[in-house]
């Protein structure tokens, strides 16, 4: 048996004098237990003792017995008390004077060299001659017998000792009054890490891995900052597996939400320090790190702020080439921080971690197929703690089913008996970070969830006119996430949570309401055209603002505020006629007209505009023909002339049955608008003709009716931006074979659809540009602009004129052989609309191409 007290130089610093006291009474509280066990003492130098004994049994009792008598000593002061650790090894040696020379007393040394203060080691051989039963006639006696019936051996595995070179097995005597919490035992070659082995596999975030990975070998503190869930935890430590090489000292991880004797001893325990007298943790740590190269990770630093930026800021001040990586929802706010965000999963990394833990949940079965995981991922806005929820959840749903859950995230994925971590669910995650907010904090949090996309500072103050502070509080908490613009978003997941905070407080009404207020501002100011003619309806402007019109219009529909929601769903009918959003915007009329009061408080002009809105959003023949007869009745009693003629023009405008009638109607229609004097009234009418014309290639005459309607189009805000005039005059000139005036008329066209957002009537003119580029003689880029037209129409294709695509289409097959023809049209298919759209542009003018007639005298 070896013992020596541990940090004993420190405690006779500390104690001065009075340490020989200490020292004395520790001895005379060893000796007696090796009086009553029978042990002798060999040597004593110092604070340490070498002691033989006749059998294990008697020198594991004795141990046990010292450490309790050492615990219940009644030592001067409590923050002195002597530490003491103990070691023992059972071998054969040979008496020399009054000791004994072997190599066995040596292992005993260095297993009591490997032992913390209050700990008692022993090696195999020690553990196996330890009897099951200890007879009372051993040496020890009885006593012994009693003490050994409470001692358990904890195997703590083998370790290389100093000197020797085969590996020791080493056990732990546990017994009652004795600590059993130590670090790895003080070995030669102790760990260079305590980073856990995986429980599953990683996945994806290479990128991620090599640009934190580089920004820690140039900062000496970083922040990976982000929202609970986000995989900030993981992915630190998949990059300190990787720098590992880099650091001989170490990588030591600690996490503040589990730390609970404290972050400067759960950092003591990861190095495997133990604590001095009289001296705090903070400074034994920094002592032993000062002239390490080591990395230490603090992780969820949020559970503890303020702890664990005073830990960061004293191991880099005192520790010269130690680096720090922390995780959070928010920065530290110390001197010489870097901040790195981190991004959410790139789509193809959330599929893939998605199918991964999809399988697992499902027992390794593949389950859904990719297509149907791919879309689930994309709904679940690269988190990874809501994919993990997700993949459980496909033991319940199939993914497609499950998708259409998600506009309610929370209610989706979360188990109403989640456990109570802060990673059980989605609800517990963000009330871990709703906790830490101010009040102003949480309460903008609260109002901004009503805004159904990003807003920007003007919006945020609106909400509060001094709600700048609080933004940045959100920011920092990674409740907000800050976009080019700037422009800030609240992920679906954020959103989810405080609208049911906004419920609970009682508030909901008046903040909708506000939103609804904000709502009609915005439209003023960005639809309303009334003060500004010459003012261009630019479906590019709406974007911005569709969701939050169409939130505020299910709010004035729930409320009763008809006259608020009809005045939305106007401005909102051209954004869901190019958008496909027929089926919703249908939704909220007809929940408006249920909200509709039974008094005259609705103009006529209101309803006939609803009217109209929904017709033209149907492509079910009986129920536009039912919604432009009530058009019909409200225009007749609202005064204005020009109602009458709007709603017998979207009649014509979509022209079944008998051509030769449609044109009588739409001539009809035309003639009743110039009576009236309000010409643009007919407009649609007019444009309908102009097509008819073309279709029986009277096109003279739909030339001449198309120029006299520009000035029409001209002062109809809602029609200028399609350019319909140029483009079917663009029609009619490749009908005629005049490619000069077909490209000049189609390119303004194509031009002024792409600038104002009508991105299905832009397919229709790059489709037209591929019939200049046929009759032109370039069938192969023809064929390619097909392609990405026909992609791109898609639900919006334009069907009147799908015959003509087809014939061309067709004309173009032969030309080319069915193999070419196939070729690029599949690269035009998957070239992408912008690019098709270069590429249509990108066209040379007719005039410029060899032999054109124009420029010929220049030539020569």
């Amino acid at each position: 048996m070896f013992t020596d007290i541990e940090g004993s130089t420190r405690l006779a610093r500390m104690l001065g004098e009075a340490y020989r006291s200490v020292l004395g009474a520790h001895r005379a509280v060893l000796r007696a237990v090796f009086k009553d066990f029978d042990g002798v003492e060999l040597l004593t130098e110092g604070d340490s003792f070498f002691v033989a004994f006749s059998n294990a049994d008697a020198a594991v009792a004795a141990c046990v017995e010292a450490q309790r008598r050492l615990s219940a000593y009644d030592w001067p002061r409590r923050d002195a008390i002597p530490k003491v650790r103990m070691g023992l090894h059972t071998g054969r040696a040979v008496p020399i004077g009054q000791e004994y020379a072997s190599a066995e007393v040596h292992r005993a040394a260095r297993v009591s060299a490997a032992a913390h203060g209050g700990q008692v080691l022993c090696s195999e051989a020690t553990a196996l001659a330890v009897t099951a039963t200890f007879a009372a006639t051993s040496g020890g006696g009885a006593a012994a017998a009693a003490t050994l019936a409470t001692v358990d051996l904890l195997d703590i595995g083998a370790f290389r000792l100093r000197g020797f070179d085969d590996d020791e097995r080493i056990f732990q005597v546990c017994a009652p009054g004795l600590e059993r919490d130590f670090p790895r035992p003080r070995t030669a070659e102790a760990p260079r890490h305590n980073l856990p082995a995986e429980h599953s596999p990683f996945v994806g975030r290479r990128s991620e891995i090599t640009e934190l990975s580089e920004l820690i070998s140039h900062n000496r503190l970083v922040t990976v900052v982000g929202p609970g869930g986000s995989g900030k935890t993981r992915l630190t430590l998949a990059v300190a597996e990787r720098l590992l090489p880099a650091y001989p000292g170490g990588v030591w991880t600690i996490d503040a939400a589990t730390a609970a004797q404290g972050l400067p001893n759960a950092l003591a325990v990861a190095l495997g320090l133990r604590p001095e007298p009289g001296r705090p943790m903070i400074d034994t740590v920094v002592e032993q790190c000062a002239e390490r190269r080591m990395l230490v990770l603090l992780q969820t630093c949020d559970a503890a702020p303020v702890l664990t930026a005073t830990l960061a800021h004293r191991l880099l001040g005192r520790c010269r080439r130690l680096d720090v990586v922390a995780t959070g929802r928010a920065p530290l706010a110390l001197a010489g921080e870097t901040v790195w965000r981190i991004p959410p999963l790139a789509p193809a990394d959330a599929f893939a971690l998605l199918r991964d833990r999809a399988a697992a949940a499902q027992g390794g079965r593949p389950g859904d197929g990719d297509t149907q995981l791919a879309r689930l991922a994309a709904r679940l806005e690269g988190s990874p703690l809501a994919i993990q929820l997700a993949a459980s959840r496909l033991r319940l749903l199939p993914a497609e089913h499950l998708a259409r859950r998600l506009d309610d995230p929370l209610g989706a994925l979360d188990n109403d008996g989640a456990g109570d971590g802060r990673h059980a669910s989605l609800a517990n995650n963000l009330a871990w970070s709703y906790r830490t907010l101010g009040s102003r904090a949480a309460d903008l949090l609260r109002r901004l969830a009503v805004f159904g996309g990003p807003v920007d500072l003007a919006t945020v103050e609106w909400c509060d006119a001094e709600g700048f502070s609080a933004l940045s509080e959100l920011a920092d908490k990674s409740l907000v996430e800050v976009i080019p613009g700037p422009r800030y978003r609240m992920s679906d997941q954020v959103r989810a949570y405080a609208l049911r905070r906004l419920a609970a407080t009682g508030d909901e009404p008046s903040v909708r309401g506000r939103h609804l207020t904000w709502s009609l501002h915005t439209l003023d100011r960005v639809a309303v055209v009334a003060e500004d003619p010459a003012r261009t309806v630019s479906l590019t402007e709406f974007a911005p603002f569709v969701t939050e019109w169409e939130g505020a219009l299910r709010w004035a529909a729930e409320i009763g505020d008809v006259v608020a929601g009809l005045r939305l769903a106007a401005v909102l009918d051209p954004w869901w006629r190019e958008h496909g959003g027929g089926r919703k915007g249908r939704e909220l009329l007809s929940a408006l007209y249920r909200a509709m009061p039974g008094d005259d408080s609705v103009s006529p002009a209101d309803l006939t505009g609803a009217y109209l809105t929904h017709a033209g959003l149907t492509g079910d023949r009986a129920e536009r023909d039912r919604f432009l007869t009530r058009a019909e009745e409200a225009a007749g009693r609202s005064g204005d002339p020009a109602l009458p003629i709007r709603v017998r023009a979207a009649r014509v405008a979509l022209p079944e049955g008998d051509p030769c009638a449609a044109e009588q109607s739409c001539r009809e229609v035309i003639a009743q608008a110039e009576r009236a004097g309000v010409p643009n009234a007919a407009l649609p009418a007019v444009l309908t003709l102009a097509e008819l014309l073309w279709r029986r290639d009277a096109l003279t005459e739909a030339a001449d009716l198309l120029g006299a309607a520009r000035h029409l189009e001209a002062i109809c805000p809602e029609a200028r931006g399609r350019r319909a005039v140029d483009w079917l005059l663009g029609m009619v000139a490749l009908r005629r074979g005049d490619l000069v005036a077909a490209h000049d008329h189609l390119v303004v066209a194509l031009r002024s659809r792409l600038r104002h957002g009508f991105r299905g009537a832009a397919a229709d003119a790059v489709a037209a540009i591929a019939v200049r580029c046929a009759l032109g003689g370039d069938p192969a880029t023809a064929t390619v602009l097909f392609g990405g037209a026909e992609v791109a129409r898609g639900a919006r294709r334009t069907e009147s004129f799908g015959a003509f695509w087809s014939a061309q289409q067709m004309s173009l097959r032969a030309a080319l052989g069915d193999a070419a023809f196939d070729a690029a049209y599949a690269d035009g298919a998957g070239l992408g609309f912008d690019r098709i759209v270069a590429m249509a542009l990108a066209v040379e003018h007719p005039d410029l191409e060899d032999g054109a007639a124009r420029f010929a005298q220049i030539i020569r």
